[in-house]
């Protein structure tokens, strides 16, 4: 077999072992997304339930609990998968979140329920940058954003399952019933999880663990990464790292623009079918809009993914954050029916995907050492922005200044424009050798 011919079949196999990993955390985000979305799905019918006693302004809070769990588990399991593994974590966080679902569907009182879903968040925290960063070093050569892209797709259509478990199970089944929609990750995904999804050649080495990764990589045929450019001492090791030769500003920077990205997708999905209902779409209207949102969010996850293994991707989330800017300001003017689903629409492609251009620029500036705290610490920190936000829509909707909600979330957007560019900017002066890779060439 001749060496070209040799190549191209150990990239073919490294293609179809990318695959799997896309495939398998595709499913496990999917739940994820729908487990983190389900809130603002069945929120209308929280709210009309007067047994429950909850109102507007409680409601913010109460949605925050989620995405204050979420800050913790994914600054958490950062330092603790480059430690122990990605794998190990996924399941972890894959159980948490399950079996805080059923509690949310049990729970007794407006307290209970927010405890519930605090725990709920620290699986649903930890989960999402651990499978980015686990994709990531499996990504084929030139393909890793439209491979990070790929899989951000499935929490997406977790926030349209949600809408649509919204539209059908509060007029059916009530509220609670969509929680218990969340056990079934514990039945379908662990199981595949534990058995089929491979741990990181990058992390095994990283170890030391070579006798595994050689084993792993003869299971699959695949290369062995290069040990030289793999090495991590300890957790404490990993954070430190995320601050040396340079890297401090670009870091800082980029937390700065999770923060007001997360802000963004929290703010607007928990909050966009009650605002939209108060502008006076029916309910009905108001819970399609969550799906139609996250449609166009599918759509501008595979977009963004393409366009930014061919440009990169900062200039592509700078360009993103600032036409969600425009789309959501939009939001807020009412228009015919079908205008306003075409913007919504419209807001979506832009809204979820400039985030995880966010993330995909983060993975390609860190070494497989500290890659998964890189991009844990960046969601972490921006889960401030996750709690802010759907506080924030809460105390608007209350006082009803719910247009006032739509302009506060389209500024955000322009500021997330301006920092993120900063950051790329000071990533690009970092010291040489400091960034990793744009692609990981092992796999």
């Amino acid at each position: 077999m001749s060496s070209t011919t040799a190549t191209a079949t150990t990239a073919g196999r490294g293609n179809r072992l990318a695959g799997l990993v896309v495939a398998i955390c595709w499913l496990v985000v999917l739940f994820d997304g729908v487990d983190l979305f389900i809130y603002g799905a069945v929120l209308p019918g929280m709210l009309d339930d007067k047994s429950l006693g909850l109102t507007p302004a409680m409601a913010g809070g109460l949605g925050s609990y989620a995405t204050f769990g979420m800050l913790i588990g994914a600054v958490a399991s950062g330092p603790l998968t480059d430690h122990l593994g990605r794998k190990a974590i996924i399941i972890a966080d894959t159980v948490i979140f399950s079996l805080a679902s059923a509690a949310c569907a049990m729970a007794p009182s407006i307290g209970a329920f927010g405890w519930a879903r605090f725990v709920a968040g620290l699986g649903l925290g930890g989960l999402l940058p651990i499978a980015l960063t686990l994709v990531a070093e499996y990504a084929p050569a030139g393909r890793r954003n439209l491979m990070i892209g790929s899989l951000m797709t499935a929490h997406q259509v977790g926030g349209i399952v949600a809408g649509s478990l919204g539209l059908y199970l509060l007029n059916n089944h009530g509220w609670r019933s969509a929680y218990w929609v969340g056990v079934v990750p514990l039945f379908i995904a662990v199981p595949l999880i534990a058995k089929f999804l491979p741990e990181s050649l990058g992390f095994l080495v990283a170890r030391g663990r070579t006798g595994d990764a050689r084993a792993l990589a003869a299971r699959y045929d695949v290369e062995m990464p290069p040990p030289a450019r793999l090495k991590s001492e300890s957790r404490l090791d990993s954070i430190i790292d995320l601050f040396r030769d340079g890297r401090w500003k670009p870091t800082l920077l980029f937390w700065v623009t999770s923060f007001g990205g997360l802000l963004l997708v929290y703010g607007v999905n928990t909050w966009l079918p009650t605002m939209m209902r108060a502008q006076g779409y029916n309910l009905g209207s108001s819970l399609a809009f969550l799906i139609v949102i996250n449609l166009g969010g599918v759509v501008g996850m595979l977009i963004a993914g393409q366009v930014a293994d061919r440009f990169g991707a900062v200039p592509v989330a700078a360009v993103w954050f600032a036409l969600t800017a425009v789309g959501v300001y939009l939001l807020g003017v009412h228009t015919p029916l079908a205008v306003t689903y075409a913007v919504v629409f419209l807001a979506g492609v832009f809204l979820f995907s400039a985030q995880t251009m966010v993330y995909a620029a983060v993975t390609a500036r860190y070494g497989d050492s500290s890659r998964a705290t890189a991009v844990g610490s960046a969601a972490g920190i921006g889960r401030f922005g996750a709690v802010f936000g759907p506080w924030l829509g809460g105390q608007l909707v209350a006082q009803g200044n719910q247009g006032w909600g739509f302009t506060a979330f389209a500024a955000t957007a322009v500021l997330a424009t301006v920092f993120v560019l900063l950051a790329g900017a000071a990533s690009r002066a970092m010291t040489p050798g400091a960034a990793a890779p744009e692609v990981v060439a092992a796999h």
